[in-house]
């Protein structure tokens, strides 16, 4: 029994088409990425797959049971944990005691741990935290009561490099632990370090769902190569090399091939630094999916200097 499974699903609010006609599953201990940009969908998605929107037509089953049956799902939502996008929190009472209400509804096995790996400030009241101390305060009340399935809603946002880092880690032994995570995200990084599988929403529709190795595959990296001064670099005989411009000393190109290739022919030339980073998920729907008509983001950057 799959963790989710979703079948034909729309959300259609009128004037707005926010889902058209979604089909996938989360498998039970994996960690899938809903990916995509802001707008396309994948908030109504997670709002309609835990109950809290009714679906226009289509269906959902989370932990075995169709979440359109209201009595039968309120018994399995015990086994979910929720990290929304907004969190929502009321924010004149200290961290302490709004952990203290989550575990009077759900319970608080995992409190103690939690708050090991992540401090937000308890005693504070929440409208003195910081945009990533709420998100620190969000992720333990998602999982402090030990749940099977956790679904998250941009996960990362607010959160510092070091936080974000060690969030990632700490989700990575989740899944070692049989915890299943379904979480979207408009960063393709983020999504690239920590999934197993990724669905890929435009304008409300799935227009990707694979395995996050074959992503990478696909989407290579983007290069930026500094020259020096009137230096003239040919790389288009490279296999792997597209879409190449070049800005005076500087030209950046998407690489999908060998870089012990790609460097050995770079040290024919005058070069003064090489930058790889993740490419902007604009360019991942651009080459594989389709122009987005729509402008997306990379709010994160990985970057090798050589």
């Amino acid at each position: 029994m799959s963790a989710i499974t979703v079948t034909d699903l729309t959300k259609d609010y009128g004037t707005v088409l926010g889902v058209d006609s979604l089909s996938f599953t989360v498998e039970k201990g994996e960690i899938f990425g809903f990916l995509g940009p802001n707008g396309a969908g994948k908030t109504t998605t997670i709002r309609t797959i835990l109950g809290l929107l009714d679906p226009t037509t289509g269906t959902a089953t989370v932990l075995g049971t169709d979440v359109s049956d209201e009595d039968a799902f309120i018994g399995v939502k015990h086994q979910i944990g929720y990290l929304p996008a907004e969190l929502g929190f009321n924010e004149a009472v200290t961290g302490n005691a709004l952990l203290d209400y989550y575990a009077s509804v759900k319970g608080d096995q995992r409190r103690t741990e939690l708050l090991e790996l992540f401090t937000p400030p308890l005693n504070q009241p929440i409208r003195e935290y910081s945009s990533g101390n709420k998100q620190l305060l969000g992720i333990i009340q998602a999982f402090m009561h030990d749940p099977d399935l956790v679904v998250m809603d941009e996960p990362t946002s607010g959160l510092d490099p070091l936080n974000q880092a060690q969030f990632n880690e700490f989700i990575r032994d989740e899944k070692e632990n049989g915890t299943t995570i379904f979480f979207s995200s408009h960063v393709l990084s983020e999504v690239r370090r920590v999934c197993d599988r990724v669905g890929i929403l435009r304008e409300g529709r799935l227009v990707g769902l694979e395995d996050i190795e074959s992503l990478v595959n696909r989407s290579g990296k983007r290069v930026r190569v500094q020259l020096i001064d009137g230096e003239s670099v040919d790389l288009s005989a490279i296999d792997g090399v597209i879409d190449i411009t070049t800005m005076g000393d500087e030209m950046q190109f998407t690489y999908a091939g060998d870089y012990t290739t790609l460097f050995r022919q770079l040290a024919n030339y005058g070069i003064l630094d090489v930058e790889i980073s993740e490419p902007p998920l604009e360019d991942v729907f651009m080459h594989y999916y389709g122009d987005p008509d729509s402008h997306l983001t990379d709010g994160s950057r990985e970057e090798t200097h050589v």
